[in-house]
């Protein structure tokens, strides 16, 4: 049901879906404020899915594709002590990518093209070598479905932008929306305790220190840096496109104000800071062309730029004062002696000390000792007793260097490279790429620092956004030009 009483029926709904957050609180805690509480954030809740299922250009397949990705992130927060869960997701993923990745082959001729393959993917290739040569036959058969599913993802962008009946669609769109979708369960989820100084959280160690930052609710959370992180990139491809709606720009811009503050997140804020100073680069950059092209050297960006310059900084500003940036932002979280780093540097030298005490095979292609190459290390927080924490390197380009070696480190810059030089190349017709794909691949530059965001992996939907973006730029740059692209289909 469409038109006015498809959107009267989905105003009853979410109200619905409200009340009966803020009934279920007032079961748990006999609070009246508790419950109003509740329903207001289902109401965001609702409000954000709402905006998920109205962005134009929406298809299923982009649907899909960052639906299953943004799953399968949550749940490896959600049911860590459940890896069945996670691996029957990854089963899905390679059911549906390989019959949209058809044909195979073909496809991949493009792979090696694009620089997000080269950092998302070739770490895997390389680690299933490295496991192989220490004869570690579980870790690299695990290696290998973890490569195929990634594989396989990417083989499907290149599919659904090549193939003849296919061509034209825009994935990037249908993939934000279903990050917004997952902002959106969680919100719900979360309404409990959203605007409580407490927050609920997993039981998990590292997540016991952190209650001051929103998770999610019982039954399904995700961590803060990665759920900001999805936030911008979201409101990096909603907010910077001029075909979407200004209601749509500045409600994902209001959402991105309200998930930046709840997470606390320094790496995120890092990165919409980043976004927001490349977007006003960008718009001076075009008035200048425009400027030169037609001979008006005094020409100023339009009343819509400016404003469109200035609303992501608004943001930053609301974050910096109202959201408590000011306090989260050089805090040390974990007390380890004011290591802003949050244990990030121990960890960071772990991963050399490892790498100079193994074999050459290990040197070459990576640590072999578990599937996603985990760090660990004494001073972690837990007893020295033990067990020890598993922990990611929260870096992209140690994480490179840490599953694949030093063709891994290699692999890393050189698909930083292109993927950078796709984000800045001119098209053929002299246009530049989407604005959000090159804001986007310049701004995740800085989050290399700390976070592995840029090489993918289970928790990969940043990659895999600005894999579609760097697909559609290249391949239909390169396409003939008496071959039209077919009208974008929505969703109905």
């Amino acid at each position: 049901m469409t038109g006015p009483q498809g959107r009267v029926a989905g105003a009853v709904a979410a109200i619905v879906i409200a009340l009966l957050a803020g009934v279920l609180e007032y079961t748990r805690t006999d609070s009246i404020g508790q419950s109003a509480a509740a329903f207001a954030a289902g109401l965001i809740a609702m409000a954000v899915a709402g905006l998920a299922l109205s962005l134009p250009g929406l298809t299923r397949q982009g649907l899909v594709l960052g639906g299953l990705f943004v799953t399968a992130g949550i749940l490896t927060w959600t049911a860590t002590k459940r890896p069945g869960i996670i691996w029957a997701v990854l089963a899905i993923e390679v059911v549906v990518f390989a019959v949209w990745a058809w044909p195979w082959l073909r496809s991949a001729r493009s792979l090696s093209r694009l620089g997000t393959a080269w950092l998302g993917l070739a770490y895997w290739f390389f680690g299933i070598l490295g496991a192989v040569l220490v004869a570690q036959w579980k870790v690299a058969g695990q290696r290998v479905a973890y490569a195929g599913v990634f594989t396989l993802a990417v083989l499907a962008l290149i599919a659904l932008n090549t193939t003849a009946k296919r061509r034209g669609r825009d994935l990037s769109v249908g993939m934000a929306a279903a990050i917004l979708l997952g902002i959106a369960a969680l919100l719900l989820v979360g309404s409990g305790s959203l605007f409580d100084k407490v927050h609920a959280i997993p039981d998990n160690a590292s997540a016991r220190l952190m209650t001051d930052r929103f998770w999610g609710g019982p039954g399904l959370f995700y961590h803060p840096n990665s759920l900001a992180g999805l936030m911008v990139v979201a409101g990096i491809r909603i907010g910077f496109d001029r075909a979407m709606a200004a209601w749509q720009r500045l409600g994902v811009a209001a959402l991105a104000t309200l998930v930046l503050s709840i997470s606390n997140s320094r790496t995120a804020f890092v990165f919409a800071a980043a976004a927001a100073v490349v977007h006003l680069g960008l718009v001076l950059y075009n008035s200048a062309i425009k400027a030169k092209r037609d001979d008006d050297v005094d020409r100023l960006p339009s009343r819509s730029a400016w404003l469109s310059v200035v609303t992501p900084f608004v943001v930053l500003l609301i974050v910096l004062t109202i959201g408590n940036g000011s306090q989260f932002l050089l805090r040390d979280r974990f007390n380890n002696n004011g290591d802003v780093t949050s244990g990030r540097t121990d960890t960071w030298r772990q991963v050399w000390v490892d790498w100079k005490d193994a074999g050459w095979a290990e040197k070459a292609f990576g640590d072999a000792n578990t599937s996603r190459a985990v760090v660990t290390r004494v001073n972690d927080g837990n007893p020295i007793a033990g067990p020890r924490r598993q922990l990611n390197t929260d870096n992209a380009a140690v994480g490179a260097f840490r599953r694949g070696g030093v063709f891994g480190a290699a692999a890393f810059v050189l698909g930083l490279a292109l993927l950078l030089w796709h984000a800045l190349r001119r098209r053929r017709d002299g246009t530049m790429p989407a604005a959000w794909f090159t804001i986007g691949a310049l701004a995740v530059v800085p989050t290399i620092a700390t976070e592995d965001w840029l090489i993918g992996g289970t928790n990969g939907a940043i990659w895999l956004l600005l894999a579609a973006g760097e697909a559609r730029t290249l391949l239909h740059r390169d396409a003939p030009a008496e071959v039209a692209p077919e009208p974008e289909p929505a969703l109905s």
